[in-house]
């Protein structure tokens, strides 16, 4: 049975003083019998490594670059977050694909240099509003995870995959748990043709996760946990998702 795995994703926000009260709350709410890990922004990797040091939670990164090193100015390398002791990094969320114009392949890429350096790559896939009510979801979605699977071969097992619909993403819109399970059930279907490791894999659903609606979420067959945008930030509300999980 694969284990349930919540990922708080805490986006441009924060401040260390902030930053500490949460993870102090989180760790004495704590521990779950799940994985739970954090994303932070990169100011903050430092702090959050050095506060979560000895503990059950790991954490992550937001982002990496797409190139080993050189002149990137303002990009971060895989190879550094590795260096910090990074567990995970999210490649392809629906932000960086909207408003930085990241394209399937680059994501690929970043999936492919991150799990070079010991990383774990979250990576993200889901549709727009328009997208799923023009009855796209399913081309969308396989399209932006074939990229990946093509890029990485054999090595797809090793990444985490979020299924982030767009239009749920901050929203206050969830997907219901069968139209989530849904396009859960896809993926993994898809994934089955290029491993034999499938069943193995970790699929979390992120898009509006509260504790009200995470249980129900995360009953469903094909769904593994969640990848948390706003209620992370909340101790409270990010310890129920996690027990919620557990």
């Amino acid at each position: 049975m694969r284990r349930k795995l919540v990922v708080g994703n805490w986006k441009m926000n924060g401040s260390r003083l902030a930053n500490a009260e949460l993870l102090a709350a989180l760790t004495a709410a704590g521990p779950w019998s799940c994985d739970v890990a954090v994303c932070a922004p990169f100011p903050y990797l430092a702090d959050v490594a050095l506060s979560l040091q000895g503990g059950r939670m790991t954490w992550g990164a937001q982002d990496c670059s797409s190139h080993e090193a050189g002149a990137y100015t303002g990009e971060v390398a895989a190879a550094m977050l590795a260096e910090f002791g990074c567990r995970y990094v999210i490649v392809g969320h629906s932000e960086r694909r909207a408003y930085h114009a990241e394209s399937d392949q680059l994501v690929a890429d970043k999936a492919k240099i991150a799990l070079a350096h010991g990383l774990t790559p979250i990576v993200c896939v889901g549709e727009t509003l328009a997208e799923r009510e023009g009855g796209h979801t399913d081309i969308v979605v396989k399209r932006q995870m074939s990229a990946v699977i093509h890029t990485l071969g054999h090595c797809i097992s090793q990444v985490v995959v979020a299924y982030e619909p767009v239009w749920a993403i901050g929203t206050g819109k969830t997907a219901t748990p069968e139209q989530a399970q849904a396009v859960h059930a896809l993926l993994r279907t898809q994934l089955h043709a290029a491993t034999p490791k499938v069943e193995e894999m970790q699929i979390l659903y992120g898009g509006s996760v509260k504790a009200d609606n995470a249980a129900s979420l995360f009953s469903q067959p094909d769904i593994d946990g969640g990848l948390i945008g706003g209620a992370s930030l909340k101790a409270a509300d990010f310890a129920a998702i996690c027990r919620a999980a557990a």
